[in-house]
């Protein structure tokens, strides 16, 4: 993977596909939880995040939005 920085930006550059079948510890911090939600949409296995509840707080329609683009999202705690 290449990755280049400036003073004030990051560019990633990613792979062909992205292998997923890991679960993410969130640390509570729905930035990490989105991210890794958007990067299970191109993952080869799903990725799981151990707990995506603090975006409901900052982010409420994330989900509606995420499944509106084909994101399959199973909530394991109803």
């Amino acid at each position: 993977m290449r990755v280049d920085e400036t003073e004030d930006s990051l560019t990633v550059y990613g792979m062909a596909q992205v292998p997923g079948g890991a679960t993410v510890a969130s640390h509570l911090d729905h930035r990490i939880a989105m991210a890794f939600l958007c990067l299970g949409m191109v993952s080869a296995k799903p990725i799981t995040v151990d707990d995506a509840s603090p975006i409901a707080t900052s982010f409420p329609v994330f989900e509606g939005l995420m499944t509106g683009l084909g994101a399959n999202i199973i909530r394991a705690n109803r």
